[in-house]
């Protein structure tokens, strides 16, 4: 015979219940996520750096104890919302993130360095060129007006939106070339950039992602194996201080249009010690006629 054993106002058999509900809860709910993104669980599996079998036991609910850190970093392999991260953990164990480690994860907790980031951000708006601020990683954490101006008629893509990582977008994203002209320098500037952020951060679980979605490339990949290092030699690792290289671009404004562009990039101490850089793309006129290691007329038009 059975008996119901009182638990915190829920009997035994009550509560087993609830926990099948919400286990069955989450493998839906992540399932369909995963559906939505058309990732396969070995995708998923690749973004957290775990083996495919470990997330598949993830999926299928046979978690017993969910670290904050673990459902965050699932989260983003996911590309959740912040109502989505709620739901995740809601689902996973029974409650909403806790404030302080969202916090964490979105910036400091320090009043005073919070209030300088939204300044900056201001300051970022009054600005007429295309103006982002990145991390190690390449994640773009703020932009301005010009910024989005410049990627307005970009189409969506599940992990390559130049709001997001400006890596990705100018590596894999199908419109990318459509705003950086002559894309295969582009790429690898972008490529000699990636491999010189790996080597300072060679642990970082993004980079590597990056790397790997390059080798599912052949032609990236062969540009990252034979091209670029090549390419380094004559011109130069570094995307930003290069100062020679000047690119082109196209702007969707047909007032801008075609342009000369040089990435510059101009990081105050304050801005460094966070972990973060700020770049810009200056438009040159391309009109007029540049050479590598000359600096020309800057002409800064309105995005």
């Amino acid at each position: 015979m059975r008996t119901d054993v009182q638990l915190g106002g829920l009997t035994e058999t009550e509560e087993y219940l609830v926990t099948d509900i919400q286990a069955k809860r989450l493998q839906d709910f992540l399932k369909g996520r995963r559906d939505h993104l058309e990732l396969s669980q070995e995708d998923v599996a690749e973004r957290l750096d775990i083996s495919t079998r470990t997330y598949g036991s993830w999926e299928r609910g046979r978690v017993t104890q969910w670290a904050d850190e673990k459902l965050y970093d699932l989260a983003e392999a996911l590309e959740m919302s912040e109502y989505q991260v709620t739901r995740l953990f809601l689902y996973a164990v029974g409650r909403a993130p806790q404030p302080d480690l969202r916090a964490d994860r979105t910036g400091s907790q320090d009043p005073g360095v919070t209030a300088f980031l939204d300044d900056y951000g201001s300051m970022l708006n009054a600005l007429s060129l295309p103006t982002f601020v990145i991390d190690r990683r390449w994640d773009v954490k703020m932009a301005n007006r010009a910024y989005h101006d410049l990627f307005c008629d970009v189409r969506a893509h599940p992990t390559a939106m130049p709001s997001r990582n400006f890596l990705r977008f100018g590596l894999f994203h199908p419109d990318a070339p459509s705003i950086f002209v002559d894309h295969l320098k582009w790429q690898l500037a972008m490529l000699a950039q990636l491999s010189s952020s790996l080597e300072r951060n060679s642990e970082d679980n993004e980079l590597r992602s990056i790397r790997r979605d390059v080798y599912r490339h052949p032609a990236l990949l062969d540009a990252y194996l034979t091209d670029m290092p090549t390419w380094v030699l004559g011109s130069g690792a570094d995307l930003v201080h290069h100062e020679g290289a000047v690119r082109e671009l196209r702007h969707p404004d047909p007032h801008v249009g075609l342009q000369g562009c040089r990435l510059v990039e101009e990081s105050p101490r304050s801005l460094k010690r966070l972990g973060l850089m700020r770049l810009t793309l200056v438009l040159i006129d391309h009109s007029e006629r540049f050479t590598p290691g000359t600096c020309g007329t800057h002409r800064h038009h309105a995005a």
